[in-house]
């Protein structure tokens, strides 16, 4: 396992909640008590940055959010218009985003609001005017000293089942253990789960997808009964066995995946790493890749939708890379067992999975990808030789942006295959073929990637009289491959490819 507890990943712009409030505490409107509440005020106490705010407060939230909106020059939202509930987004330097929520207290005083809430953890509030008076009825801050997870009132979850889910994000997120109670009454609503929105349950999985510990998230999703409600089918994995080298079976590899790709993506990511730390696996990856931390930040960190980082799209592909394999696996005559096709079964999940979760086309697109093509970087280390132009062409002609995935889940997925069998010379070949995927993707696209067209359908049709149609595609893409495999450098010789091409047909 790599070793990032030493190499923690700060933010540009990590800030506290006392340096953001002394940012919005002048746009605040006057005369007007407004608390504080909720996970900042967590965040706070646990020594957190933190990247929005909740604020509660008697009058109207959709007024208090438009006053501080136009004193701070942000951007205003109105989210539940009928609960009175607004946002302000800031945008600042280098591109970092401060949302700050405001909406009316959930009864009639600050403490019935907080008896409404989750966990005593985010029931904390504080005066935003005067951040030193706290407000603590139901003993969040014990809990958290404590480590413990405790719903807010006995029929927490039964008023609201996808808290089920945030409770185990929480749990795993920071190392809690979720109190015997709150665990029965957690459990006893986890069959009422399905009766809430599909996407209030995208959400919350892809933040535990997103975060800390997805392993053991899943792992406790699993204990308490909700996994097969929101991954249905993926139990299948478990007892599966699979071939040498391959030291688990499918679930338990899938989850030491996911363990590992959290490990590489943290390593990876981070800001600064001890040449030091670590053991040969971290190491050989940094000295191999480490080049390419912020174009990984970049990478994990885009939002192919507003406020849904791609990250937590890559550990749902991790999840689902072998998916296919218990419909596949099938032991020939002389007892080896196969997993042929697997990759195509596992992207029919994927497919299906993204449809449950309502993700966008483009997620479910790049999803698919990377569960159909993640086997690709493993025939290249296999073959034994760099790949050449026209493979690394081909490999991102069919994977796009998912390209980049792969070549960080097949590390993942061959410490997840070894283990702690993986000898240094494997593991070398593994990071080469990342390395050189990379290098191709994030700096050297023209030559490989996307060449720059040399003749376009014009070109096609004046020069050699063809009608518009499917064929001038077909040439112009084979044309493309061609560049990039390096057999043609200039318009003079894309010309005669074409006319090579017409001839051969």
């Amino acid at each position: 396992m790599i070793d990032t507890e030493n190499n923690p990943t700060p933010t540009p712009g990590d800030r506290t909640l006392d340096e953001l409030l002394a940012l919005v505490r002048p746009a605040l409107p006057p005369g007007e008590q407004i608390f504080v509440v909720g996970g900042a005020v967590r965040d706070r106490l646990l020594g957190l940055p933190v990247h929005d705010i909740d604020f509660a407060l008697a009058g109207d939230g959709l007024a208090a959010a438009k006053h501080v909106a136009r004193r701070l020059d942000a951007e205003f939202y109105a989210l539940d218009p009928e609960r009175g509930t607004g946002r302000v987004l800031l945008r600042r330097a280098a591109g970092e985003r401060l949302m700050l929520d405001f909406s009316v207290l959930r009864g009639e005083t600050l403490e019935a609001d907080q008896r409404r809430r989750d966990f005593t953890i985010n029931s904390l509030a504080i005066d935003a005017n005067e951040p030193a008076q706290s407000f603590d009825p139901l003993g969040g801050a014990v809990d958290l000293r404590e480590r413990v997870l405790r719903s807010c009132a006995p029929d927490s979850f039964e008023d609201d089942p996808v808290r089920t889910l945030r409770a185990v994000r929480f749990a795993a997120g920071l190392g809690f253990r979720i109190e015997a109670g709150t665990r029965e009454s957690l459990r006893a609503a986890v069959p009422r789960l399905l009766e809430t929105s599909p996407e209030r349950r995208r959400d919350e999985v892809l933040k535990i997808l997103s975060g800390k510990r997805v392993a053991a998230a899943l792992a406790a999703l699993d204990l308490l009964g909700i996994f097969p409600l929101v991954f249905p089918g993926l139990r299948a994995m478990k007892g599966v066995s699979q071939p040498a080298p391959h030291v688990h079976d499918v679930w338990d590899h899938t989850l030491s995946v996911i363990k590992h790709l959290e490990a590489l993506t943290d390593l990876l990511t981070a800001r600064e790493h001890d040449p030091e730390a670590g053991n040969m696996v971290s190491g050989q990856a940094v000295l191999r890749l480490g080049r390419y931390r912020e174009r990984f930040r970049d990478h994990l960190g885009e939002e192919i939708v507003p406020d849904r980082a791609w990250r937590g799209g890559l550990f749902l592909a991790a999840l689902y890379h072998d998916a296919g394999k218990p419909a596949t696996r099938s032991v020939d005559e002389t007892g080896r067992i196969r997993l042929t096709g697997h990759e195509d079964a596992g992207a029919d999940l994927a497919r299906g999975i993204a449809r449950t979760l309502v993700l966008s086309n483009e997620e479910k697109r790049r999803l698919v990808r990377v569960v159909r093509h993640h086997m690709r970087p493993h025939f290249l280390v296999w073959a034994d030789r760099p790949p050449s132009r026209r493979a690394i062409y081909r490999f991102f002609r069919d994977t796009g942006p998912a390209g980049a995935d792969i070549a960080l889940l097949v590390l993942a997925d061959v410490l997840g295959g070894y283990e702690q069998t993986i000898t240094p010379e494997t593991w070398g070949k593994y990071l080469d073929i990342s390395r050189n995927l990379l290098e191709n993707w994030w700096e050297r696209p023209e030559e490989s990637v996307r060449p720059p067209p040399l003749l376009n359908g014009s070109d096609l049709i004046e020069r050699f009289g063809l009608e518009p149609g499917p064929l001038i595609g077909e040439l112009l893409a084979k044309l493309q491959e061609a560049q990039a495999a390096g057999e043609v450098s200039d318009r003079k010789a894309a010309l005669r490819f074409i006319e090579d091409a017409l001839e051969s047909n």
